[in-house]
């Protein structure tokens, strides 16, 4: 009994959970997060998500069984390694989702669309868009993508272009990282057959994908440097101008987001570390929990931004 509760936790796969913390960027960044009521229905936006994604994720383990069990640690899955039974992990995906779109009823009407658009890409996903090159890319990045925009429709904030044009490379940056360190495993693996575990990774040369992550890691640091330097916190409460003097210019007194720069840069090439020489990335929030250098920055990372939005001052 105890084995098949943990066997189900495993299914649910509660890590990747920390993608759906996307969900707050709107509020966040919009300078609201302590609006009670707004925080709540972003709050159930982001269970619903947890769910619609448990649920997505049992449903891709169910057509990726046979794949799994050639994959050196997807094997391992409740699922491939025989641990629950099929049409148990198909009951509790189902459950999940009319649970979880119910749940999304509450929160506004644009947000249970995008719960149902977000859900029906994950369903093409698992049944034949991850079999076409670049196409598994662009589905993958864009379930990062509609999260954010989930989290606007929930809280009615909106996030500037250039914040979403930094969710957009960099969720496009972890999607190739996952795909770049997922063809390094198995091309390393001589009894694996690549085109058998994953038929769109033949397409790929660990060359086109190092490209692919170059250029969008780069997309990324100028779209964030670019939103820092044009966004002007709206809600700062604490005036800091007896430590900066009027006769310093206004880009000293202003532009405090810039400081998160620094933690942005490093994550960004701590990540490309762990991709190229720890040969990880296959799990991004694997890798993130694991490295604890990379955590500390994504924390600092957070500190600062809520720090500079809702409590320093020009």
């Amino acid at each position: 009994m105890v084995k098949k509760i943990i066997s189900t936790i495993k299914l649910l796969r509660p890590k990747q959970w920390i993608k759906n913390f996307a969900i707050f960027a709107a509020i966040v960044f919009s300078g609201n997060i302590f609006e009670a009521a707004i925080f709540q229905k972003v709050l159930l936006g982001f269970f619903v998500f947890c769910g619609l994604s448990s649920a997505a994720y049992i449903v891709n383990d169910i057509f990726d069984i046979r794949k799994d069990q050639l994959h050196p640690f997807k094997r391992f899955r409740p699922l491939a390694h025989g641990d629950i039974p099929i049409l148990f992990a198909l009951t509790i995906a189902v459950c999940l989702i009319i649970g979880s779109l119910f749940l999304g009823s509450f929160v506004t009407p644009a947000f249970l669309a995008l719960s149902t658009v977000y859900l029906f890409i994950q369903f093409l996903y698992s049944t034949f868009l991850k079999t076409i090159a670049v196409v598994d890319i662009l589905s993958i990045a864009t379930g990062y993508i509609l999260r954010v925009y989930a989290g606007e429709a929930a809280s009615g904030f909106h996030i500037s272009v250039w914040l979403m044009l930094t969710t957009i490379s960099v969720s496009l940056f972890l999607a190739i990282g996952k795909r770049r360190s997922e063809l390094t495993l198995l091309s390393s693996s001589k009894d694996v057959n690549i085109v058998a575990v994953r038929k769109s990774l033949s397409h790929y040369s660990e060359r086109l994908l190092d490209v692919y992550a170059s250029i969008f890691a780069t997309s990324t640091f100028i779209s964030y440097s670019l939103f820092t330097f044009l966004e002007i916190p709206k809600r700062l409460s604490v005036s800091l101008s007896v430590f900066l003097p009027d006769f310093l210019p206004d880009f000293f007194q202003r532009k405090w987001l810039m400081i998160t720069i620094a933690p942005v840069v490093y994550g960004l090439m701590r990540y490309l570390q762990d991709i190229y020489e720890k040969r990880e990335g296959e799990s991004p929030e694997r890798v993130l929990l694991s490295d604890k250098p990379l955590l500390v920055t994504v924390i600092t990372w957070v500190v600062l931004v809520i720090g500079i939005i809702y409590f320093i001052g020009s």
